[in-house]
């Protein structure tokens, strides 16, 4: 585990962190992109109709830009039991450290849950016509699969940081 522990958020812990944060900055991450590549069977769609949610999906030359929390001092061993719970739900998160570059100019190593390509989970490269349709219909356990996609989007773009598949996706499942 890095010291001082650092957690990049790209999705839901964006806006939910769930832990003690002393520091937050936005952050890039190289060669990784977000995307809802991940059936989700748990939090946002059931077994039998499974939403979508994101992950960082490895994408040579791609860039995501989110945000990088700094876990407060003493808080690191039950941050990271929370998130392993949270994350590692089912086995298609992997959990990494990766470089991100700060918006300050800083280089850190942070922790981050990246999704297994070979995970029966996976889902990549599906259309956004198709994403739009399974977010707009799914529920699982925390909720609204479309509540989800709205609050990412809305915290990114208050942020101010663009991401025009999200826009889209949000546009298209409020129209459905």
């Amino acid at each position: 585990m890095p010291e001082p522990l650092w957690v990049f958020g790209y999705g839901s812990l964006i806006w939910n962190p769930d832990f003690p944060v002393a520091e937050r900055q936005i952050a890039r991450a190289t060669d990784w992109h977000r995307s809802f590549c991940m059936r989700s069977i748990h939090h946002r769609g059931s077994v039998e109709s499974p939403g979508l949610v994101l992950a960082l999906d490895h994408a040579p030359g791609a860039v995501c830009d989110g945000v990088a929390f700094r876990v407060t001092p003493g808080a690191e061993v039950e941050t990271l039991q929370a998130l392993r719970g949270r994350e590692l739900i089912s086995s298609a998160y992997l959990e990494t450290t990766l470089p991100l570059t700060l918006s300050d100019g800083r280089i850190i190593i942070a922790l981050a849950y990246v999704i297994d390509p070979d995970h029966d989970q996976y889902c990549g490269n599906l259309p956004l016509a198709e994403q739009a349709q399974i977010i707009a219909h799914a529920t699982g356990g925390r909720g609204r699969n479309r509540d989800y996609l709205f609050a990412t989007a809305d915290h990114l773009a208050e942020l101010g940081i663009a991401d025009p598949d999200l826009a889209w996706l949000s546009t298209q499942v409020r129209k459905l």
